[in-house]
């Protein structure tokens, strides 16, 4: 493997910013994630708090005890018991076959970083992958895309959920699933890894009672040896860990509110729209109904005093409310401000890894860590990545493609221009010059003809309608011959395109990690995570 690195635009414009080092930015935020003493700052400042080790390495114990492991994932266990361990951390949502690409980079991009904090600076740095489970967007982690007769198509699993149900309350159905992801292999074509793709999709889904036991079992079988740790937010045993915390964020629900807004008043000014959706009345919490089987969104109303569900699905008093938090927190979960503030106190964090809009959002936290007495650690944007193919390479060359600018706006823009070189000028001015002499001759007949009978007209004009679709027939026909010479090169085009910049967004956030290693081998993901990864901003280009 080769690697090349690009300097590309972000996805948004704040992480555009944000990658080159922006200084208006870093008002937002309280490391420099690009200056080293940064992290031995962040590292002085862990010092003196405290952290529930010993619970939380007995909770990710026994968590992953039912997957995939390893004498590094034991000894990182080991490590995070220690007074002086720190973490590197990244999440993502439990998508279905791991989802995009980008999953991917995600969980190397927390294991490099870890590797390398680990040797500069002298103490035990474990790397811990967020499983996002207590999410209820179903929709977004259902489904894969495939290529289908040359386009880009959305195959959703086939089993419907409820609609707020957390993901890692959706149980799998073991047969249905593995049909399902069988055909979506054999969309890839047959390789001589084809029948190592299944009966590994078919052993993680053996030992899967949910959506997020099946992307865990994946993501620890590909990472297993890097000695990579979970959490899954939506456990309950992890929630009862969190407690205080709960306890904590219901005293303080209107300060961090306020703490939000009043920060997404500071990014309005430097010019960003507001990335969290947030009112003056929202709690930050949910409370998950068991009998309803739904996450429901808390809200305070100032006039009763109680904090209720949108649209009135419960209601509780703020003692009720503390109650549930002090006995059954497993009924709490976070929303997108409280998150990062519940990991930040569960773990000793040195770095966070976050794709371009979790930076965003990020950005409109910092008044609220600051209220709990708390920074944000270093916010690493986390690697981007591009999987070039030898073919790929050879068919930007034939067609003199910049790599740069493919990745950037695809290739309909030189597709067209190409297409406009094909075609016969002489051949296009002689059909124009037939079209208009029919058009002028039939009007001259239709002067006569109007003269002669009215009654005419109609049928002489569906004469000449006929006979300017059969020129204009024959005029395609002979475009669609020309076209036929140069499928071949057409092609290529329409190849890389789909390859690189797939419907126009980039690859990582689109094509699913079981496409390659159908194609590549289970050793893909563990050769990509051994290459050698500077987090400098750049887009890495890996030639396969």
């Amino acid at each position: 493997m080769e690697m090349l690195n690009l300097s590309l635009p972000a996805a948004n414009r704040f992480a555009t910013d944000y990658l080159a080092g922006n200084p208006e930015l870093q008002r937002f935020f309280h490391y420099p994630y690009t200056v080293a003493n940064s992290y031995v700052h962040r590292l002085d400042e862990l010092k003196n708090r405290s952290f529930m080790r010993q619970e939380i390495a007995d909770h990710i114990q026994n968590l992953m005890s039912r997957y995939p492991d390893s004498d590094r994932i034991a000894e990182n266990i080991e490590k995070l018991r220690k007074e002086n361990s720190v973490a590197v951390i990244g999440g993502q949502q439990a998508g279905i076959l791991t989802g995009p690409l980008y999953t991917i980079h995600k969980v190397i991009s927390i294991i490099k970083l870890a590797e390398q904090k680990e040797q500069e600076l002298g103490v035990p740095v474990v790397p811990v992958f967020w499983i996002a489970g207590e999410d209820h967007d179903y929709h977004e982690v259902n489904h894969v895309y495939i290529m289908k007769d040359n386009r880009q198509e959305k195959w959703i699993y086939p089993e419907k959920s409820l609609e707020k149900q957390m993901i890692s309350e959706v149980c799998i159905n073991r047969d249905l699933c593995y049909s399902w992801v069988e055909e979506i292999i054999e969309t890839y074509g047959e390789t001589k890894y084809t029948k190592e793709i299944l009966a590994f999709a078919m052993e993680s889904l053996k030992k899967a009672e949910s959506f997020v036991d099946f992307f865990a079992t994946i993501i620890m079988e590909l990472f297993k040896d890097s000695g990579l740790l979970i959490v899954d937010s939506g456990n309950k045993d992890l929630r009862k860990l969190e407690k205080e915390y709960f306890i904590k964020q219901i005293k303080n629900h209107r300060e961090i509110t306020s703490a939000v807004l009043d920060q997404q008043e500071n990014t309005k000014a430097a010019g960003f729209a507001k990335m969290i959706e947030i009112n003056e009345n929202t709690a930050n919490l949910f409370f998950y109904d068991e009998r309803e089987n739904q996450r429901i969104l808390l809200q305070f109303d100032p006039e009763s005093r109680k904090f209720a569900g949108k649209n009135g699905e419960v209601s509780f008093t703020y003692d009720e409310l503390m109650e549930i938090a002090s006995e059954f927190p497993e009924k709490l979960s976070n929303n997108v401000v409280t998150r990062p503030i519940m990991q930040e106190l569960l773990f000793p964090t040195i770095a966070f890894i976050g794709g371009p809009g979790e930076i965003a959002y990020w950005a409109e936290l910092k008044l609220v860590f600051e209220h709990f007495g708390l920074k944000m650690p270093p916010l690493v944007p986390r690697l981007n990545i591009t999987l070039l193919e030898r073919a790929i390479e050879s068919d930007l060359d034939e067609l003199n493609l910049d790599l740069k600018e493919v990745l950037i706006s695809g290739t309909s823009g030189h597709e067209l221009e190409f297409i406009d070189a094909l075609k016969d000028r002489e051949i296009e001015e002689l059909f124009a010059q037939v079209k208009s002499m029919l058009a002028g001759q039939y009007q001259l007949i239709r002067e006569k003809s109007n003269e002669i009978d009215p009654v005419l007209m109609p049928m002489l004009q569906k004469n000449e309608s006929i006979l300017l679709n059969q020129i204009t027939l024959m005029e395609d026909k002979i475009k669609e011959a020309i076209f036929r010479k140069h499928d071949h090169i057409l092609k290529k085009f329409s190849r890389v395109e789909n390859a690189l910049r797939p419907g126009g967004a980039p690859q990582e956030r689109v094509w699913n990690p079981f496409y390659y290693l159908n194609k590549y081998g289970l050793d893909l993901v563990p050769e990509l995570a051994k290459l050698d990864y500077q987090f400098d901003g750049t887009h890495k280009i890996i030639k396969l």
